[in-house]
């Protein structure tokens, strides 16, 4: 069985928080978020505009949680 990820430096998981989603710590910009407005196509810069809480160091912490997530070894199926 594997461990659970830990969220790096600047990420954090709070259930009062968003459900307990991770977040860039000190806002509630989910994770999820920020990689489904880049997968639509907007910039950094243009996220970073949209949130000014928001900094360059916040959303490449989210960026390395994602990768760290998609290197374990739990596979999530979808359905087609």
């Amino acid at each position: 069985m594997n461990a659970p990820i830990q969220p790096p430096p600047g990420i954090e998981c709070r259930p009062e928080i968003m459900f307990g989603k991770p977040v860039v710590a000190g806002t509630r910009i989910t994770v999820e978020s920020l990689v489904e407005r880049l997968a639509a196509g907007e910039t950094p810069e243009e996220i970073l505009q949209a949130h000014p809480r928001l900094t360059k160091a916040g959303l490449q912490a989210a960026m390395a949680y994602v990768a760290a997530v998609m290197r374990s070894d739990v596979l999530h199926s979808m359905a087609s």
